[in-house]
């Protein structure tokens, strides 16, 4: 069953939100060349403690740590550590969240370490985060599960993708809901498969954790003997993005997002709910 909140509920949501935001600044200033990925996983902890939050990830199924930290054709999953140094040319897809009060935050950026990335690299990570906001975007009321997938996918399907062929979107993870929990109900797929149906209407309360994964080839996926890290299989690199993302009566709001989507959602004529911390 898919769990709807109250306005209150929404608003501690958004207070977790607006932790995960600042892990990510924080995280994002850390991504630089000769880090480590414990080293970030160290500073998102920190940041964590500062706002009283828990981690969400930390002992999630097992998960041995704060963050995930996926370095290039890593997609989803990778555990931190000292083993793993950054270099300069590299992108790394920070996903984290937090819990405040029993509520859940989740979100999830690719950056990139230090400078001289090939022009494929970011339209790949622009691509994603775009198509993120179309899903965003499908949002309302009286659209269906299957609208937001179908946003995600056209978007991503009719960008031209540099030296040809197709972007891979990832089958075999997607988005879901969050709210008590991180992962609920219902599951939302980056692409059409209409053998799901239409999925459940979107109604105020519907609280949704939207991240397409994307690769420069592949849309398979293999895990590593960690039993966690998830990478592409044939190598290319890939790309995740990530907001949650409450259905309001006056439209979406962006969770985890600073202002809470507003400057990007205008952009594809869609007003963002108030903020209910402001």
């Amino acid at each position: 069953m898919v769990q709807i909140k109250t306005p209150e509920q929404i608003a501690k949501m958004r207070e977790a939100g607006l932790v995960v935001a600042a892990v990510h600044a924080a995280t994002r200033e850390a991504a630089v060349p000769g880090a480590t990925t414990k080293d970030l996983d160290d500073v998102a902890r920190k940041v964590l403690a500062e706002h009283g939050a828990k981690p969400n990830f930390l002992g999630y199924g097992g998960f041995p740590a704060t963050i995930c930290t996926s370095v290039n054709e890593v997609v989803v999953h990778g555990i931190p550590s000292e083993k793993v140094v950054l270099k300069d040319g590299d992108i790394i897809s920070i996903d984290a969240g937090a819990i405040v009060d029993g509520w859940h935050g989740d979100a999830a950026f690719t950056a990139f370490v230090g400078s001289g990335h090939a022009p494929e690299l970011i339209e790949l990570s622009r691509v994603t985060e775009e198509s993120m906001w179309a899903g965003i975007a499908a949002m309302k009321q009286g659209n269906r599960l299957v609208d937001v997938s179908r946003a995600v996918e056209t978007y991503i399907r009719r960008q031209p993708k540099p030296g040809g062929g197709k972007y891979g979107i990832i089958e075999d993870y997607g988005g879901h809901g969050i709210g008590t929990e991180m992962h609920m109900d219902p599951h939302l797929l980056n692409y059409v498969d209409r053998r799901r149906g239409k999925g459940p209407r979107l109604v105020p309360g519907f609280c949704l954790a939207i991240e397409p994964m994307v690769s420069l080839g592949t849309p398979k996926t293999d895990v590593l003997e960690d039993d966690w890290t998830v990478i592409t299989t044939d190598g290319t690199w890939s790309s995740h993005w990530e907001h949650s993302v409450a259905l309001t009566e006056r439209g979406p709001l962006v969770l985890t997002a600073l202002d809470g989507g507003r400057a990007k959602l205008a952009e594809y004529g869609v007003t963002a709910a108030p903020d209910p911390l402001a």
